[in-house]
Order: C-alpha cells, then sequence, then structure tokens
C-alpha cells in the first residue's frame, strides 16, 4: 500500500451534473434529480441533506437516511446564520452533498452558499420532496421526491 492520496472519483451521474451545471453557469456543481438523488445514495457515496425546516420534516415526511441541516427555521423562514458551519460538522468540505428542500429553490441557493464556503462538490435535488405547483397551487400532483413513490416516512 503507497501513501498517495487517490483522488476522488465522481459518480458519472454527478460529472453529468457538474457539465450541465457549468454549462447554465450555476452558482454551485449542479443538480440532479430525485430519482437519481436517491440512487446515489443508495451507492454511499454521498450525503442527502435535508435542508427544509424541522417543522417541515415532521408533519410532510423525510428521506430516512437523510441529515438534517436547516436553511431556514421556523414558520417564517428566518435565514439559518450557522448553516454552513452545522453543514461542514455533519458532513465535511469534501463530502458530496446532495440538498433537498420542498421544490428545489432553497435548496438551490443552500447549495450555491456551501460552494461559496468552499464545498466542492454540493448538489441541487431538482423539484425537491413534495415538487412543484400545479395549475391549483398545489404540490405533489406532477413532481418531487414523494409524487415518484421514492422512499419517505412521516413521524
Amino acid at each position: 500500500m503507497t501513501d498517495e492520496v487517490q483522488e476522488r472519483v465522481i459518480h458519472p451521474v454527478l460529472e453529468a451534473a457538474r457539465e450541465a451545471g457549468a454549462e447554465a453557469h450555476l452558482a454551485y456543481a449542479g443538480s440532479v434529480s430525485p430519482t437519481d438523488a436517491w440512487a446515489l445514495v443508495q451507492t454511499g457515496d454521498v450525503v442527502l441533506v435535508d435542508v427544509r425546516t424541522a417543522e417541515e420534516r415532521k408533519f410532510v415526511g423525510y428521506v430516512p437516511e437523510s441529515v438534517h441541516v436547516a436553511w431556514a427555521t421556523g414558520t417564517s423562514l428566518s435565514r439559518n446564520p450557522r448553516f454552513v458551519r452545522e453543514l461542514e460538522a455533519k458532513t465535511g468540505k469534501d463530502a458530496a452533498v446532495l440538498l433537498l428542500c420542498r421544490s428545489g429553490k432553497r435548496s438551490a441557493a443552500a447549495a450555491e452558499a456551501a460552494t461559496k464556503a468552499g464545498f466542492t462538490h454540493a448538489f441541487n435535488v431538482s423539484e425537491g420532496f413534495e415538487g412543484e405547483l400545479d395549475a391549483q397551487q398545489r404540490r405533489g400532483t406532477q413532481n418531487g421526491w414523494r409524487y415518484l413513490g421514492l422512499p419517505w416516512i412521516q413521524d
């Protein structure tokens, strides 16, 4: 065995997301679909980080394998000033992190903040846990983690 440091091998899905993110001029590594996120979680090569509030996780549900670091807190969604420090403490800056929120908007902002703080593999989970709003202003009817039937639980 040698003392050489092995270079991190990035999963092809993340590499494709990184390329698409660069083409779109994203301020973070890129986005992956909920289905790809779940497949990546199962490899053990990524950390799924739920950035929703504790209340959202409690009352709407959450992915059992996820780590919780709130991007914002409370019903007023006040920005968590410790987000980056808490994320680093739970994942480390070198981990490939997939950030998940309700619809993919807050998690994109969280991925951007993480990237600015030195995380090199911060990815957004597009569509989020509940998905985009439909014509009747409801979530969960056209896309998102739950709509796709991916694993989740509720307290």
